[in-house]
């Protein structure tokens, strides 16, 4: 796994390239981000760096982190992300990563939390078709029938039903950058990532 940036999803608009032809896009505040910890095979087994992001206030956040994080100097973060490498010393302790790692035109993974929708019905939750809508159907949204009778007597796992909807951990594979932005630190993303604005992004190399 190669090195990636943690970010921020500020929302989407639209672009237009040389041909006017429009471009959707999400417009993402990646980084900077803090090296906080570099780990190898020698001191913790395996190889990786750790990152920090999104300086907050020190009372935020807990003295053990606190402690971990002064060693290499950054100052209070309030998320940290790990990234498997295959040459962790070629980071050094407090180095700063910027959206400079990224070009025009690279493929990414973009991860985050999806919207949570709450308690979502059949059709909603897995595109159910729903009942006769005519008078006196009595069966407009309902699930059906649910079992195979007294054998086995039980649901099995996994089926599908109402519950929540959402807030799940959701990777979407294969995003183009459009744009880089070093001054702001902007990454300008075709297409749509998961979450609101505000919501906590990982952009790692395709």
């Amino acid at each position: 796994m190669s090195v990636g940036i943690l970010g921020t999803k500020l929302g989407m608009t639209q672009i237009f390239d040389e041909n006017g032809k429009a471009i959707p896009i999400t417009v993402v505040q990646a980084g900077p981000c803090r090296v906080t910890q570099v780990k190898t095979k020698q001191t913790d087994g395996y190889e990786a760096i750790q990152v920090g992001y999104h300086e907050v206030r020190e009372k935020l956040v807990n003295k053990p982190t606190l402690g971990h994080l002064q060693k290499s100097g950054a100052p209070p973060l309030k998320h940290l992300k790990e990234y498997r490498v295959a040459e962790p010393l070629a980071f050094e302790l407090g180095q700063t990563l910027t959206v400079d790692m990224f070009e025009a035109g690279q493929l990414v993974n973009v991860t985050g939390k999806s919207i949570g929708r709450g308690f979502a019905g059949y059709q909603k939750r897995h595109n159910f078709a729903r009942g006769p809508m005519s008078h006196g159907s009595k069966n407009h949204r309902l699930p059906g029938s649910t079992g195979a009778g007294t054998t086995p007597g039980r649901i099995y796992p996994g089926k599908r039903m109402a519950g929540q909807l959402g807030n799940k951990t959701v990777t979407i594979r294969k995003l183009e950058i459009v744009r880089v932005d070093p001054e702001q630190n902007v990454l300008l993303i075709k297409g749509a990532v998961p979450g609101k604005p505000g919501a906590l992004l990982n952009i790692a190399p395709f």
